[in-house]
């Protein structure tokens, strides 16, 4: 069952395209990572899929409900998107005046309306699942950088979200921080949660994803099983990208063996997926578009 699909999803900064024509299709339950290098579009794509960012052009179409044109969302769609979907994003963003599960318990009391017992044991128990239920009255200030994130990955869990994205997690985090939020991503994977992640962990991606999709120069270059992509590459891309990483590393994640984000050409002529299903606009009402953000 498809859980999520974008058809021919373009993204243009002022006269910069930065997607051209982004097709993904995300089975329910199935784990996707991205990989490719920075400034391919990664994050764009990753921002688009809960309207953070605004496409240009492309259809959507999530769980039962949401089928929509990205050049004409309207305010019922967008709302059931807001609420089907949940980031964990690069920096954490936690609210710096509110302990971890004020944090936790925020998305479900303010925009969601729920009482305030309910959402504190539902914050509780996320933060459990992390393993931070010991650190639940503490403030950002007083937590690590991974111990910040893992509580943004039980804020993004207590959405009870259709789709769980993950903007590059790890990225910044010290080295010795990496594992434990790994840890946890694979355990949210391993509860049968559909993610998708953008990530540099291409150890993480080779172990816990269904799918692999290489993304270089606003474009899906490949896709496929992590097999595929990481044994048996068929674009030039991807195999000048990956020659860049140390997959037989005997630690837990693999390395960049030369800078860690490497920069590969784009291909020329982009591909894009056979529709699966008929999306099509079921709003019509113009929406503002954001301000340019990351791009990579």
């Amino acid at each position: 069952m498809i859980q999520a699909q974008v058809l021919g999803l373009r993204k243009r900064f002022g006269d910069n395209e930065i997607l051209k024509g982004v097709s993904l299709n995300v089975d329910k339950g199935e784990v996707v990572c991205i990989i490719g290098p920075s400034g391919s579009g990664k994050t764009t794509f990753l921002r688009c899929l809960n309207l953070l960012e605004e496409p240009d052009e492309g259809s959507y179409a999530l769980g039962e409900n949401v089928r929509c044109d990205f050049g004409h969302v309207g305010a019922n769609q967008r709302r059931m998107i807001a609420r089907q979907t949940a980031m964990v994003f690069q920096s954490y963003e936690l609210f710096h005046h509110m302990t971890a599960v004020q944090n936790v318990m925020e998305g479900l009391i303010t925009p969601r309306k729920m009482p305030r017992a309910k959402a504190k044991k539902i914050a509780t128990d996320m933060l459990e699942r992390v393993g931070m239920a010991d650190k639940a009255d503490m403030y950002p200030a007083q937590l690590s950088g991974g111990q910040q994130q893992r509580v943004g990955i039980a804020r993004a869990m207590a959405l009870s979200p259709d789709l769980l994205l993950f903007d590059e997690p790890t990225s910044a985090l010290d080295p010795e921080l990496v594992g434990d939020v790994l840890k946890v991503m694979r355990d949210v994977a391993d509860s049968g949660q559909t993610m998708v992640v953008v990530t540099h962990e291409m150890q993480f991606a080779k172990e816990v994803a269904d799918q692999v999709v290489f993304m270089a120069g606003g474009v899906v270059v490949e896709s496929g099983k992590p097999a595929d992509i990481f044994e048996h590459p068929q674009k030039d891309a991807t195999c000048r990208f990956l020659s860049n990483f140390d997959l037989d590393a005997s630690d837990s994640e693999a390395t960049p063996s030369d800078g860690d984000s490497p920069d590969v050409p784009a291909p020329e002529v982009p591909s894009l997926d056979t529709p699966l299903l008929n999306t099509s606009s079921t709003d019509t009402d113009p929406s503002d578009a954001d301000s340019p953000e990351s791009q990579s």
